[in-house]
Order: C-alpha cells, then sequence, then structure tokens
C-alpha cells in the first residue's frame, strides 16, 4: 500500500497546475516541465491540492502491486516538478588539478583538465552553467533529472583518481586516497 502516494499535495502560491491527455503540467517562476501520467493512475485537482489515485482494484494483486510502485513514483516526480519551478534545483562541481579549468563560452562549456585539447561540452537546453574562480562549475535548472544527468556527465570526462585526486567532483564528496608504491611499500 503507497502510504506515501496518498498524501495530496499542496499548491504553492503562483504554480499553475494543469492535467490533459494523460500528461500533467507545472508551471511556475522557473520555468514549465510536464509529464507524463502512468498507466492506471489518475491526477486530480481539487482546491491547491494534488491527489494521485490507484485506478486498480486490489484483488488484482499482481497489477496492483505494480502500480503501487509507480503511485509514490508518480507523486515524488510531481512534488519535485513543484520545487523545481518554484526554488530550482543547483549542483556545484569542484575541479582540482595543477592548470585545471573551465569556462562558458555561448551555449559551451570549455574543460581544460591535462589533455591534448581542451574538452567542450554543449550546455543542454533549460540548464544555466556558470564557473566561478575558473574551478567551480555550478549547474542549475528546474528539471531535477536534466540538472543531474548533465552534472553527471561533466564529472564523468575526468573522474577523481584515488592517487592524487585530481579531476572533476560534487562538492562535498569525499575521495579515499590510496598510497602509492613509494610510500605504502614494506619490506
Amino acid at each position: 500500500m503507497a502510504r506515501l502516494g496518498k498524501k495530496p499535495i499542496e499548491i504553492p502560491e503562483g504554480v499553475n497546475v494543469k492535467v490533459e491527455n494523460g500528461i500533467i503540467y507545472v508551471e511556475g517562476k522557473n520555468g514549465k516541465l510536464s509529464h507524463k501520467i502512468f498507466s492506471n493512475l489518475s491526477v486530480n485537482l481539487e482546491d491547491k491540492k494534488i491527489i494521485v489515485k490507484n485506478e486498480v482494484d486490489p484483488k488484482n494483486k499482481k497489477l496492483y502491486r505494480k502500480t503501487d510502485q509507480l503511485h509514490g513514483l508518480l507523486r515524488s516526480l510531481i512534488v519535485n516538478m513543484i520545487k523545481g519551478v518554484t526554488e530550482g534545483y543547483e549542483k556545484i562541481l569542484e575541479i582540482h588539478g595543477v592548470g585545471y579549468k573551465g569556462e562558458v563560452k555561448g551555449n559551451k562549456l570549455i574543460l581544460n583538465l591535462g589533455f591534448t585539447h581542451p574538452v567542450e561540452v554543449e550546455i543542454p537546453e533549460g540548464i544555466k552553467v556558470q564557473v566561478i574562480k575558473n574551478t567551480i562549475i555550478s549547474v542549475s535548472g528546474a528539471d531535477k533529472q536534466k540538472v543531474g544527468e548533465f552534472a553527471a556527465k561533466i564529472r564523468r570526462i575526468s573522474p577523481p583518481e584515488p592517487y592524487k585526486g585530481k579531476g572533476i567532483r560534487y562538492r562535498g564528496e569525499y575521495i579515499r586516497q590510496k598510497p602509492t608504491k613509494a610510500t605504502g611499500a614494506t619490506t
């Protein structure tokens, strides 16, 4: 039984929610987001509240269990959409390494990470990227999934290595350093 899925979602001031043709649209000051409603679930708007309902009969245990899982997921996705259009999401990445730096030119993020050439990454639509002090990258936007996916794409270019800690990491991420052969060898 989806306990979280049954809780109604409050619609804050300045947010417009609309349900049409099996798609929910959420619009606010940071933009407009939409998501397809899963089959066998319904979304109802009742006086400044969103209610997600499971339309499957509980006697059909196999199908009910499957849609019950999607029930809580859909509610969480709607909550994330509302937070995205009101507050937005942000991921901070740090570049570590001598001579490593980044900059934004137009709609491209250019990274100098010790390769023979600078790496250019196209910034997707709906995402804002800022480079602070050449070594801190701020990725922000309304869609939580797009922000996280793009931050992970940037990190994947040069993940932190375990010997010197060079590379791109999330702010606050701890990299466990391994001892080198010279320092870790005992005879």
